[in-house]
C-alpha cells in the first residue's frame, strides 16, 4: 500500500500525495520559549521526527520547518518578573529546547524561524487581510473578522455560535468577541524592545499570524503537511488556516496532530502542576529509553506517563540494544550505508504506511529479535546476520538504531550529547544559584542531590558553580 495519513481536517485516513512529486513540505508548530521543556513537548517533536524519517526512507525529499515563538504575553511577563530582558529569557529556553531535541535524537529542521525575525512577512500578510476586507484596525491593533470568512471553524468542525470569545482583547473593542488579534498595539508597561513599527502604530504580532507568515515564507502559498500537538487545533491552527485561506493561499493540504502525554488521565501541563521537565527525566533515565517511550505509542493515542512507563522502556531498550550488541560481536556489524539501504520487511512497511502504526511496526521488530536470538543460540550465522540487519534498519526508521552515532557506546559521551548535557545541567545550576541567592536552601539542596543522583558532581567556587561527570569505580 502507499502511505496513508489521518487528516485531522477531514477526519479521514487517506492516501498521501505530495503537491510536488518527490518532495514534501512540512510545517511543525514548535515551542513557545518561555519556560523549560517537559516531555509533553517532546512527544510532538518525536512523532513528527518519525514521520520525517519514514518519508525520507520512502525516497522523498523532505523540507521540515519548525518555528520558534520567541515573543508572547507569557514571555514578557515571566521575564519582567525575573528582572531579565525578554529576549535573553527567550534565548535561554530556546537553547534548552534545542538541547532536549538533540538529546532524544530529533533531526534538526531545515529551517527554524523565529517570529521576531519575520516582521516584514507578518506585516505584509496583515495588510493583505485588511485590503481584502477580512480584518479591521482599532486603536492601533488589527483583528481578523471571523464573520467575513464563512469557512471559519471548518478545521475543528465547530460552528461560530458555539465558539468562546478570543481572549486577546476585551470583547467590546471588537466587532465580534471571537475576532482574534493579528497585530497588538503596544502597551505602556511593555519594554521598548518588544515593539515594532507598523502602518497602524507600534506593536507586536498576534500568535497565529506568525505561523501563517513563516509557513508561507519557507514553504510557499500551499504546502503538504501542517503538524502540531492536539491542543493546538483550536484556536491556533483554526486561526492559521482561516487567515491564510482568507488571504487567498492554499496553505496546508493535510493536518496531522499528535496526542497528549497524560498523568492519571490529565493532560501534562505546567498549569496543572504535573509537567515533567526533560532534564528531570533524563537525570534518572536514558535518553534512548525516553525516545522509545514517546515513539512506540501511536502518535494519535494518548500516552499515559508514569515511573512504570520509563521502567518498561528501559527494559525494552536493553533487550533491543543487547541483541544488536551480541549479534554484532558474533557476525560483525553492518555499515551505516547497509543499514540505510536495506530492504525493510513487508509487515513493517505495511504498518508504517498505515498512518505510522508504530506499535505494529514495533511488534514485528520484537518478532525479528526473537528469531535473531534463536539463530544466535542455534549458531545459524546467516539467519543471525539477516535478522541483525533487518532489526537495525527498522529501528533506524524510528531513530532508535542502537549502533547509530546517536546511541552507540552509551557510556561514552559524544560531542552532541555533551553539548545538550551542558545546556540542561547549566539550567539547573542557574536555578540552584537563584535559590541560594534567595536563601532557599532546601530547593538548592534538592537540585544538587538530583544532579548527584544522575552522576553529576557540583563544585562551588568563588566564581560560581562548576560541574563534572562523576568517575566510575
Amino acid at each position: 500500500m502507499t502511505l496513508h495519513l489521518f487528516d485531522t481536517a477531514t477526519r479521514v485516513e487517506r492516501p498521501f500525495t505530495p503537491l510536488t512529486p518527490g518532495k514534501v513540505g512540512i510545517y511543525l508548530c514548535g515551542p513557545t520559549v518561555q519556560s523549560s521543556p517537559h516531555i509533553g513537548h517532546l512527544r510532538s517533536a518525536v512523532a513528527f521526527d518519525v514521520l520525517q524519517r519514514w518519508l525520507q526512507r520512502s525516497g522523498l525529499d523532505v523540507t521540515m520547518v519548525r518555528n520558534i515563538t520567541d515573543i508572547d504575553d507569557k514571555t514578557l511577563t515571566k521575564a519582567a518578573d525575573a528582572g531579565v530582558e525578554w529576549w535573553a529569557w527567550a534565548l535561554r529556553y530556546e537553547r534548552e529546547f534545542q538541547a532536549a531535541y538533540a538529546a532524544v535524537g530529533v533531526l534538526p529542521p531545515d529551517a527554524e524561524p523565529r517570529a521576531t525575525g519575520h516582521m516584514p512577512e507578518i506585516l505584509a500578510l496583515t495588510a493583505r487581510l485588511l485590503e481584502l476586507g477580512h480584518a479591521y484596525e482599532h486603536d492601533g491593533s488589527v483583528y481578523f473578522d471571523v464573520q467575513s470568512f464563512p469557512e471559519y471553524g471548518s478545521l475543528t468542525r465547530q460552528s461560530l455560535e458555539d465558539l468562546e470569545p478570543a481572549p486577546d482583547a476585551p470583547a467590546d473593542v471588537k466587532r465580534d468577541p471571537r475576532d482574534f488579534a493579528l497585530w497588538k498595539a503596544s502597551k505602556a508597561d511593555e519594554p521598548e524592545t518588544a515593539r515594532w513599527d507598523s502602518p497602524w502604530g507600534p506593536g507586536r504580532p498576534g500568535w497565529h499570524i506568525e505561523c501563517s507568515a513563516m509557513a508561507r515564507r519557507y514553504l510557499g502559498d500551499a504546502f503538504d503537511i501542517h503538524g502540531g500537538g492536539l491542543d493546538l487545533r483550536f484556536p491556533h491552527h483554526e486561526n492559521e488556516q482561516a487567515q491564510s485561506r482568507a488571504a487567498g493561499y492554499g496553505f496546508a493540504q493535510t493536518w496531522l496532530h499528535s496526542a497528549w502525554v497524560t498523568q492519571s488521565g490529565a493532560k501534562m501541563s505546567k498549569s496543572l502542576g504535573n509537567g515533567l521537565l526533560v532534564q528531570e527525566v533524563l537525570a534518572h533515565h536514558s535518553a534512548a529509553a525516553l525516545r522509545l517511550a514517546l515513539a512506540q505509542v501511536h502518535y494519535r493515542s494518548m500516552l499515559e506517563y508514569s515511573d512504570q512507563t520509563m521502567d518498561d522502556a528501559e527494559a525494552t531498550w536493553a533487550r533491543l540494544s543487547g541483541f544488536v550488541t551480541r549479534a554484532s560481536e558474533r557476525v560483525g556489524a553492518p555499515t551505516a550505508e547497509q543499514v540505510a539501504s536495506a530492504d525493510l520487511p513487508e509487515p513493517f512497511v505495511t504498518a508504517m504506511d498505515d498512518d505510522l502504526a508504530v506499535p505494529r511496526a514495533m511488534a514485528h521488530i520484537h518478532e525479528t529479535v526473537r528469531g535473531g536470538n534463536a539463530a544466535l543460540t542455534a549458531g545459524d550465522d546467516d539467519a543471525l546476520r539477516s535478522a541483525l540487519l533487518s532489526v537495525r534498519a527498522m529501528l533506524d526508521v524510528l531513530g532508535l538504531d542502537p549502533a547509530s552515532s546517536q546511541w552507540a557506546d552509551a557510556s561514552r559521551t559524544s560531542e552532541p550529547a555533551l553539548k545538550a548535557l551542558e545546556v540542561l545541567v547549566g539550567a539547573d545550576i542557574e536555578k540552584r544559584a537563584e535559590a541560594r541567592a534567595e536563601k532557599d536552601w532546601a530547593a538548592a539542596d534538592e537540585i544538587r542531590d538530583r544532579l548527584q543522583a544522575a552522576g553529576i558532581v557540583i563544585e562551588d567556587a568563588a566564581d560560581g558553580a562548576r560541574w563534572a561527570l562523576a568517575e566510575e569505580g
